[in-house]
């Protein structure tokens, strides 16, 4: 594909950025992410892969923008309030970058249809905040062969992780099984520092832009950890993969994604 003048300007720092360059830039343009959830970790990577040129951007999102909300989740503002935040985050998309291709899927992901939505992304950022979701993103991306960011955010701290087919562990390899109800607190019971979601969410971006453009190194293998009221990061070497994981190991037990496996929990990302 050749890029028109006014592509060339939009892009210009990443074309002459050594080890990056037109062949980067038509990769991300030709590439496909989907942002599961819109809010604290899929506002900032969805508004940093608009900005970056990703081609196709999915959105799935069945909430509607609330006041509680705006303190992190950047792509909506108090104008959008009750707008759905697939919409709202698509517009704020399309008003940075018209170039691109936004997807709104507003519904709630369940095991029904999943499947059906991730077939057609290269690449899956998982921005929920709850475990059953979580876990329901792992087991669907494994079984697809979809690489996919996981992010998780609390309190003064974020990690992240990448998970890439037959690279490295899965979410489930890591974290094994789902905590009891109630056992880990969400972000509505503990509360998060906005900012906080802000680093965690485009340092997903910057791992769905390095696998596209195929640079660098992910952070398959590797937990990354933020503690932002030291400034630190820690970075944890994970074991390999699980041979008795669930989903990925040797004699699997997850080879289908059956509702009963994970409780619907309905939550404000």
């Amino acid at each position: 594909m050749a890029f028109t003048d006014e592509q060339i300007e939009r892009y210009s720092r990443h074309i002459i950025l050594k080890g990056f360059g037109t062949k980067g830039q038509k990769r991300l343009s030709a590439g496909s992410v989907l942002i599961v959830g819109a809010g604290g970790l899929g506002s900032p990577a969805a508004l940093y892969l608009a900005a970056a040129g990703v081609g196709r951007i999915g959105i799935v999102d069945s909430d509607v923008v609330e006041l509680s909300n705006l303190q992190r989740q950047i792509a909506h503002a108090t104008s959008d309030i009750g707008a759905p935040k697939a919409n709202s985050a698509a517009a704020s998309m399309r008003a940075i970058n018209p170039d691109i291709e936004v997807v709104t899927h507003r519904l709630f992901l369940d095991a029904s249809n999943i499947a059906d939505i991730f077939e057609s992304y290269d690449f899956i950022i998982d921005g929920t905040d709850n475990f059953p979701t979580k876990f329901l993103v792992n087991d669907a991306c494994v079984l697809l062969g979809k690489p996919f960011s996981h992010g998780g955010i609390l309190r003064f701290s974020g990690q992240l992780m990448t998970y890439v087919p037959g690279e490295g562990p899965c979410y489930r390899c890591a974290f094994k099984e789902q905590p009891a109800p109630g056992a880990a607190p969400s972000c509505a019971q503990a509360g998060v520092i906005g900012a906080v979601a802000g680093v965690v969410g485009s340092l997903q971006a910057m791992e769905a832009i390095k696998y596209l453009a195929g640079i660098g190194e992910l952070l398959t293998g590797k937990l990354l950890m933020y503690d932002a009221l030291f400034g630190d990061f820690t970075e944890l070497e994970l074991p390999g993969r699980e041979p008795k994981c669930a989903v990925c190991g040797d004699n699997p037990t997850i080879t289908e994604l059956k509702p009963e496996n994970y409780d619907p929990v309905l939550c404000h990302i």
